[in-house]
């Protein structure tokens, strides 16, 4: 089982990174958020989860451990429920606002994740509440991680474009998503520079447009 890798990015896309560790490259599918902090030549440790199916062997990683640990509790604990949901849901809110929305029964939050609707987002509510597995969680690396990716996002540039989409009526969630697509999609370095932002706006924007 591969646990964790400690490597070199060689590339990152939409969907996945590829980590050199070692001269073998790791094909690691990640959430959208960690893949945004993510660039070309950087040093990183990603926690991954080896899954294997009838006909594909995936592996899926993240930078916090606490990600990695939800991951695999939503898995184990709700019937029916993959880990591409799994990683959509962790694409769409960081681990303290899933957790968050689980225990308040907040269908709208988890049913905004791609490939999860509202009867899906009924059934993790209702299989998790009270009895996901909390006391795994370090809640001061929780913390530390929540901060560490906060300076990360705002160092980034992706923050400015997001403020800017939210000023023109889209939620949070969504331009966020939108921007770290477009960035990943066009291989736009981190950080946006001044002169990629208006460009990184407007296709942020078709493309929330074209979602409607």
């Amino acid at each position: 089982m591969i646990g964790m890798l400690n490597g070199v990015i060689e590339s990152v896309d939409s969907r996945c990174a590829l980590i050199c560790v070692s001269g073998v490259g790791y094909e690691v599918y990640m959430p959208s958020s960690d893949l945004a902090a993510l660039h070309e030549g950087q040093d990183v440790k990603v926690y991954t989860s080896l899954q294997v199916s009838q006909d594909a062997v995936t592996l899926y990683g993240f930078t916090s451990m606490p990600a990695k640990r939800i991951f695999l509790q939503i898995q184990q604990k709700v019937s029916g429920v993959g880990p591409k949901v799994a990683l959509s849901l962790l694409s769409t809110l960081n681990v303290n606002r899933l957790l968050q929305a689980i225990a308040d029964g907040d269908i709208t939050a988890l049913s905004s994740a791609p490939g999860l609707g509202k009867k899906g987002a009924q059934k993790i509510v209702l299989e998790l509440k009270g009895s996901i597995d909390v006391s795994q969680l370090n809640e001061d690396d929780t913390s530390k991680d929540s901060k560490s990716y906060k300076k990360e996002f705002d160092e980034s540039g992706i923050s400015k474009v997001v403020d800017g989409l939210m000023s023109l009526g889209w939620k949070q969630s969504d331009a966020q998503r939108a921007v770290e697509n477009v960035c990943n999609s066009e291989k736009i370095a981190l950080p946006i520079s001044d002169s990629d932002m208006p460009n990184v706006l407007r296709m942020a924007l078709a493309a929330l447009d074209r979602g409607r």
